[in-house]
């Protein structure tokens, strides 16, 4: 599969690594000249330039792209490439930084196909960690893991029971979750899936597609 990761910071750099250790073809977008040089020299493909112009996105091939992800700092340039991007049939990420709020959330999750606030995420895992949980997504997430967030259906098998039970295929896990529009945290023992829910699993690649089944109930 082929991906366009706008932004190579801290999320973009890691986020395309991870993709290019799966084997797929990846192309960054950046603008500032340290990054872009960064990203050369280790073995991506670059195009300098502002995310947020299609014409930048072309270059970078946005029309044969199966994905996008608008990974920078800033939610304007995001939310741009990956309207730029859906024009022309890609799957679209959109980061939100720091300043999270429900009501930029629901803003934005209509037109995109997935929202991630990786800054919300860590805070609320560091909150699980001093509670004495052991939450480790930093520690997990690596070139042999993916991760892929699943709205559950009615009729899910899983309904009813707390997070904390649920036993999915292949040594997969659930490590964050959210309620309707919520933002997605790390679930507390007492908590229970509905619903409608939102789930984010970690498990290997090959693993993903019957996660999912059996999330809806289809395995």
């Amino acid at each position: 599969m082929k991906f366009l990761i706008v932004g190579y910071g801290r999320v973009g750099t890691r986020t395309a690594h991870i993709l290019q250790s799966e084997g797929h073809e990846v192309v960054i977008v950046e603008r500032d000249q340290d990054k872009v040089e960064r990203a050369r020299k280790e073995g991506f493909t670059v195009v300098q330039g502002d995310g947020s112009e299609e014409s930048v996105l072309r270059e970078a091939g946005v029309e044969s792209a199966d994905a996008i992800g608008g990974l920078t700092g800033d939610l304007n340039t995001n939310f741009t490439a990956c309207m730029v991007g859906k024009e022309h049939g890609c799957r679209t990420v959109l980061r939100i930084d720091a300043d999270y709020r429900e009501e930029i959330y629901e803003k934005y999750a209509a037109d995109v196909d997935e929202i991630i606030y990786p800054e919300r995420l860590g805070a609320a895992g560091a909150k699980t960690a001093l509670l004495g949980g052991d939450f480790n997504v930093l520690a997990d997430l690596t070139e042999r893991l993916s991760i892929a967030s699943v709205t559950v259906p009615e009729g899910s098998p899983f309904i009813g029971k707390r997070v904390v039970e649920v036993d999915l295929p292949g040594d997969a896990h659930i490590y964050a979750h959210g309620r309707g529009h919520q933002a997605m945290t790390i679930p507390l023992p007492q908590t229970t899936i509905e619903a409608g829910d939102s789930v984010a699993v970690m498990a290997a690649p090959d693993g993903l597609e019957n996660v999912r089944a059996s999330l809806k109930g289809e395995a």
